[in-house]
């Protein structure tokens, strides 16, 4: 199963019950409350036939396709396209004398936008920092800049790319100064980044997820180590000279050698976390496996686990009762070779990295009450929230839920939510699927939530994402870039 789809097509269906009335006095979004907000939402029939597509405007599909991700890509890509032209030009004499350091800066940053702690920490300071008592403008606005890191590493390692092009090409262009050494390096460094590039393609690593990882990891320790060599050598040569220089003084004094000890430090260190522990795996159906791991964590993380040290790692939201609980689950829907083997030989130990990375729900702290949206396994990204925050409300649609996710998750979410905040739409056994942004905004405003997080798979994130944009209802949808 790919890291890039923590959902999968066990949905298409919703449940119900609706929120109770806030605590009063508690309407600081300026929400016009309901007469009645104490009784639940009507009894919501499925559509037969289900209602024809919605017509979405070409603006609002703009806006929506035009994220923060691919804002952050723009403004970057364009700078250092700029920069590079000027160093071309003669224009920028600092990039076209320190053009490794312009490659290694675009690179670290590149790295340093994928590293878990990083991550961790990043969200650890906003959720500090910034909950509840900053303006709601403010608060959206954190939320989709973590959400859309990924926007930075994707510009930043293409700009790397481009920056060590023109590097080697210069290079190339001055031969006679440079040792046949640097050139050949230069081009096998080249290479290696190229493939990183590539693998990273949305189409590859969205359809060949494993060829994605094997090349993305595996050529990308290669490029590192080719990158070492690169700056090690061209720091020891001294083309006004002519000669080799070996000492340790020369290339420590070079801010390109600290560039790679940081790209060094940040794609190691999450590999010293990984460690073999113990699963226990429930089948409660052929359509999903539930594992549970010892210890609790707190809301909002996403688990890599793998049956291999350094292969096929797959991505899953951790579902827990907190920090302190025992356990904690998560729920892979079976789809991809990875998730079938664990139901047709589920093992007793599994490979996991033990910092686990935040995913855009951890910021549901920003808010004083909000909506978790999800379908199918996407529960799993969603349920700790509103387990350990009675300000989110969930919205759950499935097929046939209990029978297909079985008991452990069932008791989870009636041990710990009342009706008044649950919403659980079973299409099964309601014949099919409801309105769900009819569900979605009756919940967004009873509840007098902020802000509404929605965990689908591709069509579903499209449709919802559409029609809350539609009825200026924040939102933020599942994202297809880990």
């Amino acid at each position: 199963m790919s890291t890039a789809t923590l959902t999968d097509h066990v949905e298409n269906g919703t449940t119900h019950f609706i929120p109770s009335a806030p605590p009063a006095g508690d309407n600081s979004k300026g929400h016009e409350k309901p007469s009645s907000l104490a009784v639940a939402l009507p009894n919501l029939k499925p559509n037969k036939p289900p209602p024809a597509k919605r017509t979405v405007s070409r603006w609002i599909r703009w806006q929506l396709w035009f994220n923060t991700y691919r804002k952050f890509f723009t403004v970057i890509m364009i700078a250092n396209v700029i920069a590079i032209v000027l160093a071309t030009t003669g224009h920028w004499p600092y990039a076209r004398k320190y053009t490794g350091a312009m490659v290694l800066g675009n690179l670290l940053f590149a790295v340093l936008m994928r590293n878990e702690l990083f991550g961790r920490l990043l969200y650890l300071v906003i959720n500090t920092l910034f909950a509840k008592w900053t303006p709601l403008w403010f608060r959206l606005g954190c939320t989709s800049v973590v959400q859309h890191l990924g926007g930075i590493h994707s510009a930043c390692a293409t700009s790397g790319l481009l920056w060590l092009i023109y590097k080697v090409t210069q290079t190339f262009i001055d031969h006679s100064s440079n040792p046949a050494a640097i050139l050949v390096i230069g081009v096998i460094t080249n290479l290696f980044i190229l493939i990183v590039a590539v693998s990273a393609i949305p189409w590859i690593r969205n359809n060949f997820h494993n060829i994605f990882e094997r090349h993305h990891r595996f050529a990308g320790w290669l490029g590192l180590m080719f990158t070492w060599v690169f700056v090690m050598i061209t720091d020891s040569f001294d083309t006004e000279l002519q000669k080799w220089d070996l000492t340790a003084s020369r290339v420590v004094r070079d801010q390109q050698f600290w560039f790679v000890i940081g790209m060094t430090a940040c794609i190691l260190f999450p590999w010293f976390t990984v460690r073999k522990v113990p699963v226990d795996i429930e089948l409660p159906s052929p359509k999903v496996a539930i594992l549970r791991f010892e210890r609790g964590m707190q809301q909002g993380l996403l688990s890599r686990v793998s049956r291999s040290a350094i292969m096929e790692y797959h991505a899953f939201g951790i579902i827990s009762e907190g920090k302190h609980a025992k356990y904690h689950y998560l729920i892979c829907g079976v789809q991809g070779d990875f998730t079938k083997s664990l139901v047709n030989d589920p093992p007793r130990t599994i490979w996991t990295r033990q910092l686990k990375f935040a995913g855009v729900s951890n910021t549901s702290a920003l808010y004083t009450r909000g909506i978790r949206v999800c379908t199918g396994t996407g529960l799993g990204a969603a349920l700790s929230t509103c387990i350990q925050s009675p300000n989110w409300y969930l919205i759950w649609i499935g097929s046939d839920q209990e029978k297909t996710f079985g008991p452990t998750i069932s008791g989870l979410i009636h041990r710990h939510m009342g009706p008044e905040r649950l919403c659980l739409w079973d299409s099964k056994r309601r014949g099919g699927r409801p309105d769900v942004m009819k569900l979605v905004k009756e919940a967004y405003v009873a509840w007098n939530a902020e802000v509404v997080f929605i965990t689908s798979n591709m069509q579903g994130n499209s449709e919802i994402m559409q029609g809350c944009k539609e009825a200026n209802i924040p939102a933020f949808g599942t994202l297809w870039d880990f």
